[in-house]
This record gives structure tokens, sequence and C-alpha cells, in this order.
């Protein structure tokens, strides 16, 4: 292959990388290129987080396990009311040692048909049906919770992967107009060749850096790839491509307070009012376990209907019908049972006491987190200010390194070293807004306010 035919080559190759971002910045490829348009979604943060709310796969198990915990209070708050079945019953009885024993004076063969409406209802119970009712309608409450938990986490994790989006298309353009720098300073070097002007030495350094900057315009666009899949399989969105709609430029929020902001995430974390919820709980049943082995009475009573024939020996047989019905009020009194009561406390107050336990370490976790973030926060603040004119004076700097080359000033070496310092200095900035963004959601979401407002 000749220099000409290779020129072609890389001409091509940036025309269809210059094609690639378009598609990225544009959300597809122009219709114009494949005759047709694909299915890509472009997607603003807002729009992201409302299709999560609907679509994500732990924010659906989460509503199920509320649906779950409802069907639990309602097991529950069945013990306190009445109780009522439909019995019918057929039967047929022979003892033949009665004849012996009782002359034939005694029925030793009958049949019993029958059928009836029961009642059953708890009088009192010492406390356990309540306490079980109080527990499963607390369970609802960290149901709620749950829920809450999984899409203040599935927002965070959109927001996170919604902003790699916009850093991995920034960096991308980053790598492609780095390629081009190092495709015109090529087309100087053969210029200033044809004139007399260069060496060979100069052309084939300005090539070599072409080929070098080939890899990172191939890695940033699988980098795209990679971040627009994860974005949709967090979204939980099937069968579409999607895409972020937006900008990583953002202004600056005032620094959070410590103080204020700790006290805010004690109030509002799901995490923290879930855990308080469950020691109320074990406290609940503690108290469901401790009546293990205390009295209770029950109203029981049924009304019916019945048939009965039965046969002697002496006396031939018989058979009757007729209404029947019972009533009556029962106490008992499993006043020990081998110790299980006993074991069953024991461990539903072990289980209280890891539960606060739990929570001691929650609140320590919750402040850490607070510093943790405030603190990224500020970093990434400081890093945009910081970079904000580093950008413009590197930018700046390329342009006279460039236009110094083409008038023989300035060496290839000062033009590549002023094309780093841009390039560094764009990436550093595009990262420091995508981890600032990050960063101010990841606040809300220790606050525990994230979509709630």
């Amino acid at each position: 292959m000749n220099r000409l035919e290779a020129r072609a080559v890389r001409k091509i190759g940036l025309f269809f990388s210059f094609l690639f971002a378009l598609s990225l910045l544009g959300g597809a490829w122009p219709g114009w290129v494949w005759g047709q348009q694909p299915q890509v979604r472009l997607l603003s943060l807002q729009e992201c987080w409302r299709i999560a709310l609907e679509k994500n796969k732990d924010i659906h198990k989460a509503k199920e396990y509320r649906n779950a915990v409802t069907g639990r209070y309602i097991e529950e708050r069945s013990a306190a009311l009445p109780q009522f079945a439909v019995n019918a019953y057929i039967s047929h009885s022979r003892d033949e040692s009665q004849k012996a024993l009782y002359r034939g004076l005694f029925p030793f063969e009958q049949e019993l048909h029958g059928a009836e409406i029961t009642i059953s209802q708890p009088l009192y119970t010492f406390g356990k049906i309540g306490a079980a009712i109080r527990a499963a309608k607390i369970g609802m409450e960290t149901a709620e919770d749950q829920l809450r938990i999984y899409q203040q986490a599935a927002l965070r994790d959109v927001a996170a992967a919604f902003q790699d989006v916009l850093l991995s298309r920034e960096l991308y353009v980053l790598a492609v107009q780095n390629l081009e720098q190092k495709a015109r300073t090529q087309r100087e070097a053969r210029r200033k060749l044809a004139a007399g002007v260069a060496t060979d030495y100069d052309v084939l350094a300005a090539e070599v850096a072409v080929e070098n900057a080939r890899p990172e315009v191939i890695r940033t666009e699988n980098l795209i790839r990679i971040s627009r899949e994860k974005l949709r399989f967090i979204l939980g969105v099937e069968g579409q491509e999607v895409d972020a709609a937006g900008t990583l430029v953002t202004s600056l929020e005032p620094r959070a307070n410590y103080e204020e902001t700790l006290e805010t995430a004690l109030k509002k974390r799901p995490e923290l009012s879930d855990l308080r919820k469950r020691i109320q709980v074990y406290e609940e049943l503690v108290k469901i376990y401790k009546a293990g082995t205390l009295p209770r009475i029950d109203f029981k009573a049924g009304w019916g209907w019945r048939q009965l024939y039965y046969g002697t020996l002496n006396f031939g047989s018989a058979d009757g019908e007729g209404q029947a019905w019972t009533a009556g009020v029962f106490f008992s009194f499993p006043f020990f049972d081998g110790m299980r009561t006993q074991g069953k406390v024991l461990q539903a107050k072990t289980d209280v006491s890891n539960l606060k336990i739990d929570e001691a370490k929650l609140l320590d976790s919750i402040a850490l987190q607070v510093r943790d973030v405030i603190s990224f926060c500020r970093e990434a603040e400081e890093i945009v200010q910081a970079l904000s004119g580093t950008v413009r004076q590197a930018e700046r700097l390329l342009a006279m390194a460039e236009k110094g080359f083409e008038y023989g000033v300035k060496t290839q070496l000062e033009v590549d070293d002023a094309q780093l310092n841009v390039t560094r200095a764009k990436s550093s900035l595009a990262r420091a807004y995508r981890d600032y963004l990050v960063a101010s959601v990841t606040l809300e979401w220790v606050k525990g306010t994230l979509g709630e407002k």
C-alpha cells in the first residue's frame, strides 16, 4: 500500500468515526446511512427516574413484598374475628361386645347423619391476638419503608448510570478531537515536506501520533455502548435502546452543612425507620410468646340438623331426626409445655437486642456517609472551579502552538504537549462535573429525601 492509498484509508476511517460521533450525540445513526432509523430513545434524567419507578425489577419485588405483608396482616387480624364453618357428616358404628354386656338392652349398631353451622370466637387471650395484630400492622409500615429504600436506591443508581453515559460521550468527543488535531498536524507536516522545510522524520512522527490516537477513540466508543446498556438494565427497559440527553455542565450549589444534613438523614432515612419498626415487631413477638402458657377463653356454638338410627338385639331398631344446637364458653390453661414458650421468649428478646445493636451501627454508618458525601461534593466542586479556567488557557496554548508549528517556530513536540494538556484538562473537568452531579444525588439519598421533591 503506497502513501496515497494509506491516506485514503485514514480519511475513510475518520469519516466513519465522525458518523459514529453523530449517532451518539443525536441518539441514533443518521437515517441516510442505513436507510432506516433505529429505535433509540433519548431520555432526560427526570424521564429515566420516572421509567425506573415504573419498571425497575427491584421496585417490583418491593411492591410484591408489600402485598405479602398486607396478606400477613389480614391473616393475623382474622384471629380476633368470629370463625364460621359448615360441617356435614355421615357416620356408622357397630360394637357387638355390648350384646353380652348389656344383654341386648343398649344399641350395638348406630348410624348418624348431620349438618351444622359452627361459630368460634376468642374472648380473652392475655393480649396474644392484639399483639399479633399490632405486629402485622407495623409490618405493613415496614413494607412501605422497604419500598422507599428500593425506590431511592434505584433513583441513585439511575442518576449515576445517566451521568456515566454523558461522561463517556464527552470522552469520546475529546478522543475524536484529539485524533483530528493529530491529523491536522500530519497534513501540515506533509505540506512542509513538500515545501522542503520538513523531513521524513517529522512526517513519520505525525503519522505515528495519528495511529496512537485511534485506540482511545475505539475505547471510548465501547465505553459509550457499555454505559448505555447499563442504564437500560437499571431502568428495566427491554427491547429498546436508550440514550441520555443532556450535558454534564451544571451550576454549583451552596455547600451542605453537616449538622443540618445529619439531622435530616436521621429523620428521613427509610432504612432507619424500617429498623425501628422491626424492633417494635419483635417486641410484640415477645408478648405473643409469653402468652403461650397463659389461659385463654373461647366461645363456641353450633346449630344444625341430625338423623340418628340405632339397633338393639332385643328391641329391634329405631331412628329419629331433628334440630340440634350447642353453645358454651371454654377455658384452657396450657400451664406447662416443656419450656418451649420460655425458649421462644428468650429468642425473641435476643432478636430485639440484636436489632437495637444494628440500629446503633446504622446511626454511626449514616453519620459517616454524611461526612463522606459532603467531602465528595466539596472535592468535585473545587476541581470544577480549578479546571474551568485551566481549560480555556490550555485551548489558547494549543491554538498558539498549532499556529507556531505552521510558521515553523514551534516543534511537533510542543504541539503534542499542548494537545495533551487540553485533553487532560477537559477530561478531568468532565469527570469532575460527573462526580459533582453524582455526589449531589448521593447527598439527597443519604438524607433520605431523594425523589421526594
